[in-house]
């Protein structure tokens, strides 16, 4: 028997797995793929995730590789550009999550971790304890065979369909909203501006476009779908669509290739009950999920590791009495502010007229701008 298993090895289960270990707890991960792999992100590691990297001694890799990042421009459809510089000397970095991730997972490592890749969690092992679940282990399966692996705690950080979230009814997608990401990287995009990040707003989508080391650019488009949408089933020709009827982005594209296959994700969106089950914990995106315009994504998950492993701990020690209250207050404190932000600017975006009111604005009081590109890249004190 582990301490604690770890379902997922991406930055929250990586960030998880490197406060327990250096604790001295008896830590596995677990994946079923093998590392260094891809996956669909922004790619953009913002000043407050970078910060919380830092104060956890695991952001040397990440600023030595990955670009620098100093703020965020923002278009219209209408051609209104509004462009935000990180207050004083805060950055981010842009890396792609092949790179980061594998940065992550061997810090992990490196700090006593065991790592067991091609390996996945099937179901959790279940104890009937008197008027409520216990987890106990998690069946798991490789090349192998299929066995039982039992531990004190599980983490699930499987991402956002988490075996064990949706497998014990903790979580869901909602009926709305029901939005998709289709992500690729090109070489030779023209009029680049690697300090900035770039988020162009369109009626009922939006585009991110991130500079990336190697010269790679990512671009990833967020869209509302359904089922009978058949755009999804040729993703490289829906973004040659996107970028080509886009009047600020043709251009840029014209002579540019897409090199990686497009990866479709979708629905985005997954909401999390807060009943908690004693012997598991969530983390990441299997904590729950939204399309997050801001970079939040590593946020949450590199923020909320370190949040589930403090409740590991404290299980581990003293007994799951109180557990799950104090990790959902604590995550309330953490995200809750920046979730309503988030919402708040969705709003906003969603709006053409509001985004050429919020520029003309920003031209009037340039401050205001500061203060949303700050709060945007987690550039205050946590919540």
């Amino acid at each position: 028997m582990v301490d604690v298993l770890v379902i997922g090895a991406g930055p929250a289960g990586a960030v998880a797995a490197v406060v327990l270990a250096r604790a001295g707890a008896r830590v596995r991960i677990l994946d079923r793929s093998s590392f260094p792999r891809a996956k669909l992100c922004g790619d953009t590691v913002n000043p407050g995730t970078l910060a919380t990297l830092a104060r956890l001694d695991l952001s040397d890799e990440i600023e030595e590789r990955g670009l620098r990042v100093d703020g965020m421009v923002v278009t219209s459809e209408d051609g209104v550009a509004i462009e935000g510089r990180y207050p004083g000397a805060l950055h981010g970095r842009a890396l792609v999550r092949h790179d980061l991730d594998w940065a992550l997972l061997r810090q992990a490592i490196a700090a006593g971790a065991e790592f067991e890749p091609g390996t996945t969690a099937r179901q959790p092992l279940l104890a009937r304890a008197p008027q409520r679940r216990t987890v106990n282990g998690v069946i798991v399966k490789s090349k192998r065979a299929e066995r039982l692996i039992r531990a004190r705690v599980v983490i699930a950080a499987d991402g956002r369909r988490s075996t064990m979230a949706f497998g014990l009814g903790l979580a869901r997608h909602p009926r709305r909203p029901r939005r998709w990401a289709i992500g690729g990287y090109y070489e030779g995009v023209a009029h680049q501006t690697p300090a900035l990040g770039e988020m162009h707003v369109r009626r009922g989508r939006y585009i991110g476009v991130a500079s990336t080391p190697g010269s790679l650019t990512n671009v990833c488009l967020v869209k509302p779908s359904g089922p009978a949408d058949a755009s999804l089933r040729d993703p490289a020709e829906l973004l040659r669509q996107e970028l080509a009827r886009d009047p600020l982005l043709a251009d840029r594209f014209a002579r540019a290739r897409l090199v990686t296959q497009p990866v479709v994700l979708g629905p985005l969106a997954v909401d999390v009950s807060d009943a908690g089950i004693d012997g598991l914990l969530l983390a990441g995106d299997a904590a729950g999920f939204i399309d997050p315009m801001t970079g939040d994504g590593l946020r949450f998950a590199v923020r909320g590791g370190e949040l589930a492993a403090i409740a590991a701990l404290e299980a581990l020690e003293h007994g799951w009495s109180g557990v799950h209250a104090r990790l959902a207050e604590r995550r309330r404190r953490a995200f809750g502010g920046k979730q309503t932000f988030n919402l708040a600017l969705r709003a906003l975006v969603a709006s053409p007229g509001a985004v050429i009111a919020a520029a003309l604005a920003a031209r009037i009081v340039p401050r205001a701008l500061r203060a949303i590109i700050a709060r945007a890249g987690d550039c205050y004190p946590p919540d």
